[in-house]
C-alpha cells in the first residue's frame, strides 16, 4: 500500500489539533473574563498548560529531584513529559502532527511556495549558524532547571507570577506591545519564502525534543537497490536533509511528518523503519502520535495530576495586585 495517504492524514490531524488549540484558548479567555468579573464558578481549561513549557520543564526537574508534581501547574508537567516521550519514541512527531506553531508554519511556507513557485534557502553556513540559536535557548533553559536546588524550584513553581502565568502569555497576544508585534509579523513574514523559520531557528523545544529523538527507535530508512535516486525526498524535505545520499536519517532536525517517503516515487525505497528492520505503516505511526499524546494525558487526569489549585479567585487577586 501506498503512504501518500499519510500527508492528508497528517493535515487532518494538524487541523483538529489547531482547532482544539484555538478552542482552549477562547475558553481560557472566557474564564478569565468571568474570573475577573467575580464569578468564582467559573471553570479553567487545564489543557492551557500546553502552552508553558517552561512550566513543563521546570516542574518536571521538581518532580525529579523528589518534589513531587506541584500542584499548580501540575497538567504542564503531565504534557511536558508526554511530549519528551513521544520524541523518544516516534522522533519529533509532535513538532509535524500536534504542534500548533509547526502547523500555522507550514501552511506559510506552502502559501510562499504556491504564490512565488520556490522556498528561499540561506547558505548551509548561515543556515548552520542561526540553527545554533534554539540550541543556545535550550541549553539555558535546561541548565537552569538542573542548576536550580529543589527549594528554588519550588519556590518559583509556588509563586504568584508562576500561578498566573497562563493569563501573563494570552496578556501578551491580546495586548501585544510594538516589540511583540514587530517579531510576530517579521516571523509570519519570513515563513512565506522560508520554511519553518521560527522551528528551524528559534524554538527551544524543538532543539529539546530533536537532541531526544536521536535515541528513537524509529529513522526513515533509505533502500539504496529500489532508490533512483531523481531528489524527490530532498526537495520536499522541510529540514533540508540529504535524505537521497544517506542509508538512514538520524538527525536532530528531522521532524518525522513523512514528506519523502509519501513524495518517494519508487514505493518503499523510503520506509519509516523501528531498529533499522521493520517498516511501519504511516496510520500505525499516526495512531501513535494521537494515542500516545492522549493516553500521557489521560494518565495525568487518573494519577490526580491534572486539574491546577489555583481557581477564579486567586486569578482575580494575582491579576489585580
Amino acid at each position: 500500500m501506498s503512504d501518500r495517504y499519510v500527508q492528508p492524514l497528517r493535515s487532518l490531524i494538524q487541523i483538529i489539533f489547531l482547532l482544539l488549540s484555538l478552542l482552549i484558548f477562547y475558553r481560557f479567555i472566557t474564564f478569565l473574563q468571568l474570573a475577573l468579573q467575580g464569578v468564582d464558578t467559573a471553570v479553567r481549561p487545564t489543557a492551557i498548560d500546553a502552552f508553558l513549557p517552561i512550566s513543563g520543564l521546570f516542574g518536571a526537574a521538581a518532580w525529579l529531584k523528589g518534589g513531587g508534581i506541584n500542584p499548580v501547574h501540575p497538567a504542564a508537567v503531565v504534557i511536558f513529559v508526554t511530549i519528551v516521550s513521544m520524541s523518544w519514541l516516534l522522533r519529533r512527531g509532535f513538532c509535524s502532527w500536534l504542534c500548533p506553531v509547526g502547523t500555522v508554519s507550514e501552511w506559510l511556507w506552502k502559501l510562499g511556495f504556491s504564490r512565488f513557485r520556490r522556498n528561499w534557502f540561506p547558505p548551509a553556513l548561515v543556515d548552520k549558524g542561526l540553527r545554533g540559536f534554539k540550541y543556545l535557548l535550550m541549553a539555558y533553559f535546561v541548565a537552569t532547571a538542573v542548576a536550580w536546588s529543589l527549594p528554588l524550584l519550588q519556590q518559583f513553581l509556588g509563586s504568584g507570577y508562576h500561578a498566573v502565568s497562563d493569563a501573563k502569555l494570552i496578556a501578551l497576544f491580546r495586548s501585544p506591545s510594538p516589540t511583540t508585534l514587530a517579531v510576530v509579523g517579521l516571523l509570519l513574514i519570513l515563513s512565506l519564502p522560508l520554511r519553518n523559520p521560527f522551528c528551524r531557528y528559534l524554538c527551544p523545544y524543538g532543539a529539546l525534543l530533536g537532541l531526544l529523538a536521536l535515541l528513537s527507535p524509529l529513522t526513515v530508512r533509505r533502500e539504496q537497490k529500489k532508490c533512483v535516486s531523481c531528489g524527490v525526498c530532498n526537495q520536499v524535505c522541510p529540514s533540508r536533509l540529504d535524505i537521497m545520499h544517506a542509508e538512514q536519517v538520524n538527525s536532530v532536525e528531522c521532524i518525522g511528518c513523512w514528506r519523502c517517503i509519501s513524495h518517494c516515487r519508487v514505493h518503499t525505497a523510503l520506509s519509516m523503519n523501528a531498529f533499522g528492520k521493520r517498516a511501519i505503516p504511516g496510520i500505525i505511526f499516526a495512531l501513535l502520535v494521537v494515542l500516545l499524546f492522549w493516553g500521557g494525558t489521560g494518565i495525568g487526569k487518573a494519577t490526580g495530576h491534572w486539574e491546577s489549585l489555583v481557581k477564579a479567585a486567586d486569578y482575580r487577586f494575582l491579576l489585580s495586585r
